[in-house]
């Protein structure tokens, strides 16, 4: 079983914690997190794109001249896709991009996403994390503790408004539920950083 260290909200090692291996241990599946990473963004495109087609242009009623005997080709409407002005052909309408990998895809590849950080030592597990109330400045000596310069992703077992509030403000670090974790934020972070409290409610939904 994967073991990291386990660090108090000052930034001193408190100790060890045993990761479980069919979660945290596994052999990552690049294909599978690369299929969930281009799922994520596909669902995220807002697809608002339009144009018109030629019945949707203003004007073009009256044939512009009549059908024989003037030498030009034949024209029925001035707002035909040839013309100046004209409808679209086959132009982008609103749409969803949204699809769906099996359940099992999925789950693999956040498990290959945890399983890259453990391999890259690219995660802290926190007893605790908690603030009187919403301040930056402690969230970020929180961070400096931890010796975090990068951007980070901060893993809580249940949503704290405190904590929340805290890192809102700082760039680079965000702040998800258990429930909330995702391949692609895991993987867009270079440091994870999950409660105790937040690694067993992981471990008791993927294990």
């Amino acid at each position: 079983m994967p073991k990291v260290s386990l660090f108090n909200q000052n930034g001193s090692q408190v100790g060890e914690i045993e990761l479980n291996e069919s979660v945290f241990g596994i052999e990552p599946n690049q294909h599978v997190l690369f299929e969930a990473i281009v799922m994520q963004r596909a669902s995220l495109r807002q697809g608002t794109h339009k144009v018109k087609v030629r019945s949707e242009v203003r004007g073009g009623g009256r044939k512009p001249w009549r059908q024989k005997g003037t030498g030009r080709a034949r024209q029925g409407s001035i707002r035909s896709p040839q013309w100046r002005g004209g409808g679209t052909v086959f132009g982008p309408t609103p749409r969803s991009y949204s699809y769906k990998l099996p359940k099992k895809v999925r789950r693999l590849a956040i498990k290959s996403a945890l399983s890259s950080k453990v391999l890259e030592e690219n995660i802290l597990v926190l007893e605790s994390l908690a603030f009187d109330a919403p301040k930056t400045k402690e969230f970020k000596t929180v961070l400096g503790g931890l010796s975090v310069e990068k951007k980070a992703l901060i893993v809580t077992a249940d949503l704290d408004e405190n904590v929340a509030l805290s890192a809102r403000n700082i760039p680079g670090v965000t702040v998800v539920t258990a429930d909330g974790i995702n391949v692609l934020d895991v993987v867009n972070h270079d440091q994870l950083i999950m409660t105790k409290a937040a690694v067993e409610k992981v471990e008791e939904v993927l294990a």
